[in-house]
């Protein structure tokens, strides 16, 4: 995940934040795991990349927070094939901040590789990825397959394979960003989608201004995908920040996680030409409701005006430019 903290900081205090920052890679990718391990979605690559929580939570925090991941990681899922069946896979994805994510495993899985499928996060976090995929076959034998090189170009803090790439960066430097995407071959001339969850709302809100106004502004056919926190002014908005605080992981760029109405402003006033947000709570009203119904059978919680709030305190928003007309700005759920 990419972060930022609040100016002026020291190097040792930005040091600290980024690391704290970097913790919640770990948190999320556990919460995964242990939601795919309870069924509440498939994915048979997580395994390889985070080890299985030892104790079990709260049945309240599971049924909440896991039904949360759920319904985060089938609306991206969602808004991301539409994407690539408007562009027919003829594109690049970028995943900024992409921690353990395993998207490019199973989008190989499902025949629905775009042409490129780039990740970018913190230099200490693809470190660690990488050597999962060069020690586990599962993980790397995908990438060699879809490969059609010679050998892959691979350091520790890089790898790049014709259609898989993880670049290590610290995304509050879109230059920096730009050229090492370009060394792996990005093309700016093909349709982008780029994705960022929790990732935002850990930089500065001029940094993500000017992450925003680079993607913009780079690529004439683009979308963007963001997930993160929403309706933060409130009392439950109040609990969370201080929540965070109390683990040393402030959340830079909060200000913004207003209302979504502040989150699609962000968007349009940084080059965008639509921009739509939804609460998780919408979401997940919209997902198949038979499958809503069977993972709501996984976890008892009766603390439903809980889960409720939780999901309205989360948001997926989504932004275009499409110079092709390709329809991207009738992408919705």
């Amino acid at each position: 995940m990419a972060a930022a903290a609040r100016d002026p900081l020291s190097a040792a205090g930005l040091d600290e934040a980024d690391e704290a920052v970097r913790g919640t890679c770990e948190d999320a990718s556990v919460c995964k795991r242990f939601a795919v391990s309870v069924g509440y979605w498939e994915d048979p690559y997580i395994q390889y990349f985070v080890r299985q929580a030892k104790e079990r939570k709260a049945p309240e925090i599971n049924r909440g927070k896991l039904a949360r991941y759920y319904a985060r990681v089938h609306g991206v899922s969602y808004l991301i094939k539409a994407f690539l069946k408007k562009t027919e896979c003829n594109c690049q994805i970028v995943n900024l901040g992409a921690g353990m994510d395993t998207l490019f495993w199973r989008l190989k899985d499902e025949n629905l590789l775009p042409k490129k499928y780039f990740e970018v996060d913190f230099p200490m976090i693809v470190a660690r990825k990488i050597h999962n995929i060069k020690s586990k076959p599962p993980l790397s034998k995908p990438i060699m397959e879809s490969h059609s090189g010679d050998s892959l170009l691979i350091d520790s803090h890089s790898l790049d394979s014709t259609r898989y790439s993880i670049v290590g960066a610290d995304l509050r430097f879109s230059s920096d960003l730009e050229e090492k995407l370009k060394k792996h071959n990005l093309d700016i001339h093909l349709p982008t989608l780029l994705v960022a969850e929790c990732v935002l709302v850990y930089m500065t809100p001029q940094q993500s201004a000017n992450l925003l106004k680079w993607a913009a502004s780079t690529f004439p056919v683009v979308m963007f995908i963001n997930y993160e926190q929403v309706n933060m002014t409130d009392r439950f908005g109040q609990i969370m920040i201080e929540n965070l605080q109390r683990r040393q992981c402030n959340l830079a760029g909060v200000e913004v996680c207003r209302s979504l109405d502040s989150q699609r402003e962000r968007l349009l006033l940084n080059g965008w030409e639509t921009a739509r947000a939804i609460d998780m709570m919408k979401v997940y009203s919209f997902l198949p409701q038979a499958d809503v119904k069977r993972i709501e059978g996984l976890e008892f919680l009766d603390e439903k005006e809980l889960f409720e709030q939780l999901m309205q305190h989360y948001c997926i928003c989504w932004a275009s430019k499409d110079s092709s007309n390709l329809g991207l700005a009738n992408i919705t759920f």
